[in-house]
């Protein structure tokens, strides 16, 4: 219906329960590079269950709690974007992503967190959006700090996952910076 270029072959576009084959296959391709640190998608191992998977973010993002949006490259879906804990009353909202392998290297995810921030922050009123993340998870904590996200701290052994506890760490960014960032980044443009 709609979709946002990323440029190079790529685009941000909503991802909802009828694109579950394809969400299915996208997973099978990155499984175990998707699942390093999180559950993402473990749950959605046929069709009926990645249908499910993409109906609960739909059913989510109607409450107006979270959203799911999907990058697809040349055609092809290869990860995504993602609100979660999303509050507009308090302003606050947690952002995550994944991405499988073949995709990896390329600045899709921060090119489409950024026009996620920019949609959360100025559409609809976050003030405090939220980024959290294993800490051996390099790739993941490289794009908060692309974003010019803050290290708000770690929450040590918080996420027992894999028969290992692993230390989170919380990163942020407030409205005021955000734009900051951005009209900075349009000013470096010119």
């Amino acid at each position: 219906m709609y979709a946002i270029s990323l440029g190079d072959g790529a685009e941000l576009r909503p991802l909802e329960p009828w694109h579950a084959e394809e969400f299915l296959a996208h997973l099978e391709r990155g499984r175990e590079f998707i699942g390093r640190f999180i559950p993402f998608g473990s749950q959605a191992v046929d069709l009926p269950s990645a249908r499910e998977t993409l109906q609960r973010y739909a059913d989510m993002r109607a409450a107006d709690t979270a959203s799911h949006h999907g990058i697809w490259l040349d055609g092809k879906l290869v990860g995504g974007v993602l609100t979660l804990n999303f509050d507009a009353a308090t302003g606050n909202a947690e952002v995550g992503c994944w991405l499988e392998p073949a995709a990896t290297g390329r600045g899709l995810i921060t090119r489409a967190m950024r026009i996620l921030i920019d949609w959360a922050v100025e559409e609809r009123g976050i003030h405090r959006v939220e980024w959290v993340a294993a800490s051996g998870n390099v790739p993941s904590l490289n794009v908060a700090r692309r974003l010019g996200m803050t290290r708000d701290g770690v929450r040590r052994e918080a996420h027992p996952y894999r028969g290992e506890r692993h230390d989170l760490e919380v990163w942020s960014i407030l409205a005021p910076e955000w734009r900051r960032a951005r009209a900075s980044a349009a000013h470096n443009d010119h």
